[in-house]
């Protein structure tokens, strides 16, 4: 088995305050993950403006980074075979209803006397 983080993103511009509906949608999706021995590490939600950015010339900003209007909201980390089935159980994920996106990464894990 092979860690992916998913990577969850929405809009500036979204509402990010979700709905006791659409707070239902995700935990049914999370919880359908556990039942399945797909979490290996839950996550947690990241504050869209409590942040600081330190830029490579050392100077600090007070937003996350970013690229376009999208903001990193939350994570979490599944164990499946494959990046495709990962970005199966991406693609299950309710944020797009709200136009949110997910990105899918492989976690490169470093063993002792071979970094």
């Amino acid at each position: 088995m092979t860690d992916f983080i998913l990577i969850f993103r929405l809009n500036k511009k979204a509402d990010l305050k979700p709905s006791p509906e659409q707070i239902k949608e995700r935990m049914d999706w999370f919880g359908n993950l556990m039942k399945k021995d797909k979490v290996a590490d839950k996550g947690n939600t990241l504050s869209p403006t409590r942040a600081k950015t330190i830029h490579s010339d050392k100077s600090v900003t007070d937003i996350p980074h970013s690229e376009g209007e999208e903001i990193v909201t939350g994570y979490i980390v599944v164990q499946t075979e494959t990046i495709d089935e990962a970005v199966e159980i991406a693609k299950a994920n309710p944020i797009f209803k709200i136009g949110g996106s997910v990105e899918v990464r492989e976690i490169v894990k470093f063993i002792k006397g071979n970094n």
